[in-house]
C-alpha cells in the first residue's frame, strides 16, 4: 500500500509556489497578498491561522492577519471586507470560520469580491466550478484532488464515491472529479447500503465526520482512499477511515493527521497566487 504523504506533497507545492512568487515579483514588481480575518479566540482557528500565516511567508506572499473580538459587530467586518476588496495589494481575502452566532456567515462570504475569494465559497465561484469555468476551488477538495492525481494521473472512466455532501468538500470534490471524466456517486446519511456503494469505488473520499466509519471490508482492492475526517476520540485524533483495516486492502491511503490537512493550507496559498495572476491580466 502507498501511504499518501500530505506533508511531503504540501512541501513540494509550497516550493513550486515560492519559485512562482519570485517570478511574479520580477515581472510585476509586487507579490500576491493574503489577508485573513480572525474573529474570536477559538483555539483551532488560532492554530489554523497561525499555520496559514507561517506558510504564506515561507512562499514569499505578503501576509496579514486582522483580529477582532467575539463581540465585534457584523457591520465592522463587512466594512473591513469592502476596504480589502478595493485594496490592490490584497489578492486574497479569507474570513476564518466558524463565526460567532450573531454574524451571518453567508452575508460575509457574499461580501468578498469573488476574484479575491481564496476559500472558493462565494456563490459565483461555486457556480463557475459546477459549470466547468475557471474559479477558485475550496482548498480542502482541491488538496484531495491533487493527492489523488499524484497516485493516478489519468482518472478518466474511474468510479468515484464521496461520503458527505457538504458545500465545503463533498459537492466541490464531485465537480473536480467530473471534470476528470470520473463517474461520481455522492453518498450521505440517507444512503441505503453505504458499504455496497463504497465497494464500487476506485476512488473513495470520506468527509463525513464519523470516526472510523469506513471499515476494511468496505474498500475494494486497489482503491485510492482519501480520508478528510478529523475526529477527536479517546485514542487521539482519527479519521473517517479505519486506517489499520483499510491499509490492508487499499492501493493508496491518506493518514490522519498528515494527509489532507497540510494540503489544505498549501492550496490556500495556490489560490492566492492564482487570484493574483488573474488580477494582472
Amino acid at each position: 500500500m502507498i501511504l499518501i504523504d500530505g506533508k511531503k506533497a504540501a512541501a513540494e507545492l509550497r516550493e513550486e509556489l515560492r519559485k512562482e512568487v519570485v517570478e511574479l515579483k520580477n515581472k510585476h514588481n509586487k507579490v500576491p497578498g493574503l489577508t485573513v480575518i480572525l474573529i474570536g479566540d477559538l483555539t483551532p482557528s488560532q492554530i489554523y491561522v497561525r499555520n496559514k500565516e507561517k506558510s504564506a511567508k515561507e512562499v514569499g506572499l505578503k501576509s496579514e492577519v486582522i483580529k477582532y473580538p467575539d463581540s465585534v459587530e457584523e457591520k465592522v467586518i463587512l466594512d473591513k471586507i469592502d476596504e480589502l476588496n478595493k485594496d490592490d495589494t490584497v489578492s486574497g481575502i479569507l474570513v476564518q470560520l466558524p463565526l460567532p452566532k450573531h454574524i451571518d456567515k453567508q452575508k460575509i462570504i457574499e461580501a468578498i469580491n469573488p476574484s479575491k475569494d481564496v476559500d472558493g465559497f462565494h456563490p459565483m465561484n461555486v457556480g463557475s466550478l459546477s459549470s466547468g469555468y475557471e474559479s477558485s476551488v475550496p482548498c480542502t477538495p482541491l488538496g484531495c484532488y491533487l493527492l489523488v492525481k499524484k497516485i493516478e494521473p489519468n482518472l478518466s472512466g474511474k468510479k468515484a464515491v464521496i461520503i458527505g455532501r457538504s458545500n465545503l468538500n463533498g459537492k466541490p470534490m464531485t465537480q473536480l472529479l467530473l471534470k476528470e471524466n470520473c463517474t461520481v456517486t455522492i453518498t450521505h446519511s440517507k444512503t441505503k447500503n453505504l458499504k455496497a456503494e463504497c465497494l464500487e469505488a476506485d476512488i473513495l473520499v470520506a468527509a463525513v465526520g464519523i470516526p472510523e466509519l469506513v471499515k476494511g471490508d468496505w474498500v475494494k482492492k486497489d482503491a485510492i482512499v482519501i480520508d478528510v475526517g478529523i475526529n477527536k476520540t479517546d485514542k487521539g485524533i482519527v479519521g473517517d477511515v479505519a486506517f489499520d483495516e483499510v491499509s490492508k486492502s487499499a492501493r493508496a491511503l491518506t493518514p490522519v493527521p498528515g494527509g489532507v490537512g497540510p494540503m489544505t493550507i498549501a492550496c490556500l496559498l495556490k489560490n492566492t497566487v492564482e487570484c493574483f495572476k488573474r488580477s494582472q491580466l
